[in-house]
């Protein structure tokens, strides 16, 4: 843990993060991977939550109570202040993936089917690699970008297939939300290589507390709501296990192994999106689902073992 008052330590030196070399490559691809099963039940925790809260309270309460979460463990580890310049990113994480995308995502599932939210996942891991080539200076090799593409494809195939081929009204909401939580990720990937990862997690849900605190004060006065299990449930899912736990794992995973080959793995985030949907609201899955998957898992060891 840093000491003083900057709240950085150096790349490597954090308990996050360590040297890149191949060693910690398994035990990051490991956090990424348990970051992307978190993420997969974000869709069906947010269509719970939709029975009990309307959109704007059920991402306000989310973020409040994930915010709340993390404060108290700052405030228990002493954790000093970040450096003012990092600041800026941790903006970047609190907009990006902890306002913008719930919001975005929650408001299209209103009228979207998780399966076809999933259209948003499967784009994702391509939009993070090429964002954080561009960020980063890194340029991945054509095998990455080869096996990326192919893998992006799959899962578009796939799960417009599932929606049936139609483009909904909510996905100008998807799109969006795909652009601005690649943007965050590679933002919280680069500041998890020089802070431990649930300090990232941690400031930028600290950053959104306050408007989180007013926007479900306003959002519980004026959207009806009525509490059920399913509802309750959900919520505690988004705040406890998507918000705060699925994105400490993740940056650290992001830190180990780098933000090209970590996104690749979120390549199996929409066919677990998928599973979850059948499991735990009792849509319908395709045939067509195990070809899939075992295309994206092809892909997603293609990339694994391309340079980077």
């Amino acid at each position: 843990m840093p000491d003083g008052g900057s709240g950085s330590i150096r790349p490597g030196t954090g308990s996050d993060s360590g040297p890149a070399d191949g060693s910690l490559l398994p035990r990051g691809a490991m956090l990424a991977a348990l970051g992307v099963v978190s993420f997969s039940l974000t869709f069906p925790g947010t269509a719970w939550g939709l029975e009990s809260f309307g959109p704007w309270t059920l991402v306000s309460l989310r973020i409040a109570l994930s915010a709340l979460i993390a404060g108290a463990l700052l405030l228990g580890q002493r954790v000093p202040f970040p450096d003012r310049a990092h600041w800026p990113g941790l903006a970047v994480v609190a907009v990006g993936s902890l306002i913008g995308f719930p919001l975005l995502t929650t408001i299209a599932l209103q009228t979207s089917t998780t399966s076809h939210a999933a259209v948003v996942i499967g784009l994702l891991p391509l939009a993070t690699a090429a964002l954080g080539a561009v960020r980063t200076g890194r340029r991945p090799s054509r095998a990455f970008w080869a096996a990326a593409l192919a893998g992006a494809a799959v899962v578009a195939a796939f799960t417009v297939q599932q929606s049936g081929g139609a483009l909904s009204a909510g996905d100008v909401y998807l799109f969006a939300a795909l652009l601005v939580c690649a943007a965050a990720y590679v933002e919280g990937g680069r500041l998890a290589s020089v802070m431990p990862g649930w300090h990232v997690v941690g400031w930028a849900l600290v950053l959104c507390l306050p408007f989180a605190l007013v926007g479900a004060a306003v959002a519980l006065a004026y959207e009806p709501w009525r509490l059920t299990a399913h509802g309750v449930a959900g919520l505690l899912w988004l705040a406890a296990g998507s918000n705060f736990f699925g994105l400490y794992v993740w940056y650290r995973g992001l830190a180990a192994i780098g933000v090209p080959k970590a996104s690749q793995l979120q390549l199996a985030q929409p066919l677990l999106t998928l599973l979850w949907s059948v499991l735990l609201l009792g849509e319908h899955l395709s045939p067509a689902a195990p070809l899939a998957a075992v295309g994206v898992l092809v892909c997603i060891a293609v990339t694994q073992r391309a340079r980077s």
